[in-house]
């Protein structure tokens, strides 16, 4: 895994592309349908003016990666994604090698746009499989097949020097067996990455208001449990350990934009409910934009950018964002940061009592990482270790 200079995560650009064709029933991302036609060109022209706002915010800033989400980007035009990558490309120094992933659905509509989006600058890009059976994908409300799912990933091997793509397990009926099975195939079929996402019943959802009714049953602890076992040993087995609780590589493939996130470092965020952590002269800000892109559209035309909070976070939240950002990573965090960061210690009665239990240990060159033992309580150890 590639390493960078004590306290420095380096910086990217995350743009929030806030369209679907549909909404999936399990997804509480920040994404709308819309029936009539989306204006690309006004669209672009307002992420570039708040390209242009955080800009100013992030003088003397190097771009290392740049990751348009959604929503599904790859709704986009390839002229879209273009002209917001050279509205990057105007206002921040722009790494040579920098990393550019845009995130598509392989339906055959999106896949025969990725040869446009390779021409448009993106070297990356992330598919939203999300299962390797045609049942399955229907439960989960995709609109593409299994058969236009690897079309869309043969593509974009051939396209593009790296791709991934994402799997949900723990689905409703799954079975150890069943998903390690699934997941040779998807491991025969990736080139050097997967995102591997245990099902969540999110606030607000489909899945939510079916699991309430009783028409909806996901998998009991124990057998969720064996699914997420299933997925470390078949990804190890084959090449792709996980570097991050839900994020499998080959050595040298992991997401660099994803790292800056999980690493704590410093990120510009536009276009409708984007965040950013920017740090500034005052501290490290947190902005939050607005989230209804029509609002959104009109507030950057009216005043330049979109964002609708922003805090200067203290040291504790810093400190505490910092673990529960890092200890999902493989790799752990340095303590010693936690402290630059947080102003105090780590608890050294409750780290002694978390690697009593096996949930931690602490690597040679001095970094604390989550077990693998404890990688599925992940949440209740961060909270311990930040009480």
């Amino acid at each position: 895994m590639s390493t960078l200079p004590p306290f420095d995560a380096g910086f990217g650009v995350y743009v929030h592309w806030p369209f679907c064709a549909s909404k999936c029933p399990y997804c509480d991302f920040n994404s709308h349908v819309r029936f009539q036609r989306v204006d690309e060109p006004r669209f672009a022209a307002a992420f570039a003016r708040e390209i242009a706002h955080q800009a100013e915010m992030t003088r003397g800033r190097t771009v290392g990666s740049i990751f348009l989400g959604g929503g599904t980007p790859s709704l986009m035009q390839p002229g879209t994604v273009a002209a917001v990558l050279d509205a990057i490309a105007a206002n921040w120094t722009v790494a040579p090698d920098v990393e550019v992933t845009l995130e598509a659905n392989p339906t055959s509509v999106e896949a025969g746009r990725l040869r446009g989006y390779r021409a448009a600058g993106v070297n990356r890009v992330s598919l939203g499989v999300q299962a390797m059976n045609d049942v399955d994908l229907r439960a989960l409300g995709r609109l593409h097949s299994v058969e236009e799912a690897m079309h869309a990933v043969e593509t974009a091997n051939s396209v593009f020097g790296r791709t991934s793509f994402d799997l949900i397990y723990a689905r409703p009926g799954q079975t150890p067996a069943a998903w390690a099975a699934e997941l040779d195939e998807a491991i025969r079929r990736a080139a050097e990455h997967l995102s591997l996402y245990q099902l969540t019943i999110e606030p607000g959802t489909v899945f939510e208001r079916l699991r309430d009714a009783g028409k909806l049953v996901t998998p009991e602890p124990e057998v969720a449990r064996a699914l997420f076992d299933t997925t470390r040993d078949v990804c190890e087995r084959h090449g792709l350990p996980a570097y991050e609780i839900s994020n499998h590589a080959r050595p040298g493939a992991e997401c660099r934009h994803n790292l800056v996130y999980w690493r704590y470092g410093e990120y510009a965020g536009v276009g409708p409910g984007a965040h950013a952590r920017l740090v500034t002269d005052s501290g490290r800000l947190a902005l939050s934009t607005e989230l209804s892109p029509e609002a959104w559209l009109e507030r950057v035309e009216t005043v330049g950018h979109g964002i609708v909070e922003t805090e200067r976070l203290s040291p504790e939240a810093e400190g505490d964002e910092f673990l529960l950002m890092g200890l999902r990573l493989t790799e752990g965090i340095d303590p010693e940061r936690f402290a630059r960061l947080s102003g105090r210690r780590i608890d050294q009665a409750r780290l002694r009592e978390l690697r009593a239990q096996g949930l931690v240990e602490s690597l040679t060159d001095g970094r604390l990482r989550v077990s693998r033992e404890g990688f599925p309580v992940l949440d209740a150890i961060v909270a311990d270790l930040a009480a």
